[in-house]
């Protein structure tokens, strides 16, 4: 697996360093790095680009610097970590959030990012400028009007009356086919390691690779995923067996992953991170 440095940081404070009083000595961040074959060097650029952005801010302990993250990007990372750790398993009573916006023509930067925010909250786009969830997000979408006021944002809660084409919709806002092909991939590759043999052999440093690699893998589906309520889903829709799964390799590998992390750290972590990913209810 190629391995993207600035994704591996943040998944690994998401999983791990955080749980380690949110400050974490740069020669411990490099260390844990170097297992997945990151040059010191390259560590150090991402870091500083990442505090640049504002998501880290350091401090200097002796000759040590010391990382942590700031407080608006750990609410930015947690929010991004509900939507890969939970998800909604909810009766659909026959309703959509519809968003629908104008943006003067020469805003261009405002309609990419009422695009980006819609998208990142799960909605599919049905025409340039209307925008589809089958789950309530009315509030969503009147906070993102309130952060977008050169924009006119209106949200309304409405239905078809029709199953056939509210059926029909989702197909029209989600490209379903693709995405069940990547859920069946993803099946087939983890479905072998899903068993309590594989997480009682496997050392720390394998259980750390392993475990970043599951989440790396799926971390993008939650964000094409509109989690359809079982009466729009296609026949044999994969996507509960896929998080399902994703779940239980998660939770099985956390054990020896979290200890070889604490090893380096030289301290235990505040809460076991394996706590994070919750069997689907309902």
């Amino acid at each position: 697996m190629h391995w993207k440095p600035r994704a591996l940081i943040l998944d690994l404070f998401g999983d791990y360093l955080r749980y380690a009083g949110n400050e974490v000595r740069l020669a411990d961040i490099t260390e844990l790095l170097a297992v997945f074959g990151i040059e010191p060097a390259t560590v150090r650029v991402n870091l500083s680009r990442l505090r640049k952005e504002g998501w880290f801010s350091t401090r200097r302990v002796g000759r040590e610097t010391v990382y942590s993250l700031t407080p608006h990007m750990l609410e930015i990372l947690d929010a991004g970590r509900q939507r890969i750790f939970r998800r909604r398993d909810e009766k659909w009573d026959g309703r959509w959030t519809m968003a629908i916006y104008q943006v003067p023509e020469s805003e261009r930067a405002v309609r990419e990012q009422l695009r980006k925010q819609l998208a990142w909250h799960g909605f599919g786009q049905l025409s340039p400028s209307t925008w589809l969830s089958p789950h309530n997000l009315i509030s969503e979408v009147r906070e993102i009007a309130d952060e977008n006021p050169l924009a006119k944002v209106d949200a309304l809660w409405c239905g078809t009356g029709d199953l056939t084409e509210d059926r029909d919709l989702a197909t029209r806002c989600w490209d379903l086919n693709q995405l069940a092909t990547d859920y069946r991939q993803f099946i087939t590759e983890y479905s072998p390691r899903h068993n309590d043999a594989l997480a009682m052999d496997t050392d720390g440093r394998a259980a750390l690779i392993e475990r970043m690699r599951i989440i790396g893998d799926f971390r993008h589906f939650p964000f094409r995923d509109p989690y359809l309520p079982r009466e729009l889903q296609p026949a044999n829709w994969p996507s509960t067996e896929a998080y399902t799964l994703f779940g239980a390799v998660h939770r099985q590998l956390g054990p020896a992953a979290t200890d070889f992390v604490s090893k380096i750290l030289g301290a235990p972590l505040e809460q076991g991170p394996e706590a994070l990913t919750q069997p689907l209810s309902g």
